[in-house]
Order: structure tokens, then C-alpha cells, then sequence
């Protein structure tokens, strides 16, 4: 893998404790990530959670960074501010303080035991390509084709930006 720089893309979804806030102070958090700055991001959405319904629906963003950081030593740092924000994994796709998700990493395609890249389930939800379209309406996902046809595809589980 390349020690250059790379573009990375980070799904950011929190439905607890204040997730509004939960995810703003994540972004801003993400840009001290060493070797890696914020290059941007979208605005903020509201989704219906995935998996079980009895929780409450879920504040979702993606952010644009650019890093010099490897795949792996990158998610350490992004599960790091996930713990800091009092992350606690209880059930699968239970509800979360903050959930930090490598989605594209440069045009790599990695499987690794910690980390798949293109993040598998991408391409299906609409909490990830409606941000993902806002800020980069040509991307494509290795394997998968362009962002825009992705998300005109993609089931959408009430998923809508938030006025701010």
C-alpha cells in the first residue's frame, strides 16, 4: 500500500446522547487525527435505524478526509474517538453514542479480519450515499459504479437532511 496520501471517506451515524452534537464534535475530532486532515463534509441526516426498531433514529453525515495514515493504524484512531464518545457495542446494529465507518479508503479494495473497503453494505444504504452524493457527485465505489446511480437505487429508509 502507498505511503502517499490518500482520500478517505468516513460514514459518521450516533442515536444517543445528544447526536446532533455527538457528530459535529466528531468531525471537528477527526481533523486531529494525526497525518490526516478534514477536507470536507455534508450536511447532517436523519435515518430510520437499520436494525432493531426500538431505538431512536439516527443523525448521519460523511466526511471527506485526506490522510497519510495506512487503513488499519487509521481505524485504531477512528474506534479511539469512538470510545471517547462512550461507545458501547451491545447488540448488532443496536444504538450508539457515535459509529465511525471507513467507506472508501483512496480506490483500494481491502479484506482484512478488521476491515473491509469498500465498507460492504455501502452501496444498499441511503444514510451513506445521500451525504456521500452531496460532496462527491462523481465518486465511484470500486465495484460497485457511481455514487449518483447507487443512491437513485438505494432502499431509502427515511433518510433526509436535517434543516440546521
Amino acid at each position: 500500500m502507498s505511503r502517499q496520501v490518500e482520500v478517505v471517506y468516513i460514514g459518521l451515524g450516533s442515536n444517543l446522547q445528544n447526536p446532533h452534537d455527538q457528530v459535529r464534535r466528531a468531525l471537528q475530532e477527526l481533523g486531529q487525527v494525526p497525518r490526516t486532515r478534514v477536507d470536507r463534509y455534508s450536511s447532517l441526516y436523519r435515518s430510520a435505524p437499520l436494525g432493531p426498531q426500538d431505538q431512536p433514529d439516527y443523525v448521519n453525515a460523511v466526511a471527506c478526509l485526506v490522510t497519510g495514515l495506512e487503513p488499519l493504524p487509521l481505524l485504531d484512531a477512528l474506534q479511539a474517538i469512538e470510545q471517547a464518545h462512550g461507545r458501547v457495542r451491545e447488540r448488532h446494529w443496536g444504538a450508539r453514542t457515535l459509529d465511525l465507518d471507513i467507506l472508501l479508503y483512496g480506490d483500494h479494495v481491502l479484506d482484512l479480519p478488521r476491515l473491509q473497503v469498500p465498507h460492504p453494505q455501502m452501496h444498499r444504504r441511503s444514510f451513506v450515499l445521500k451525504p456521500l452524493l452531496e460532496i462527491a457527485p462523481g465518486l465511484e465505489v470500486p465495484g460497485r459504479g457511481p455514487v449518483a446511480a447507487l443512491a437513485q437505487a438505494a432502499d431509502d429508509l427515511r433518510t433526509g437532511a436535517l434543516g440546521d
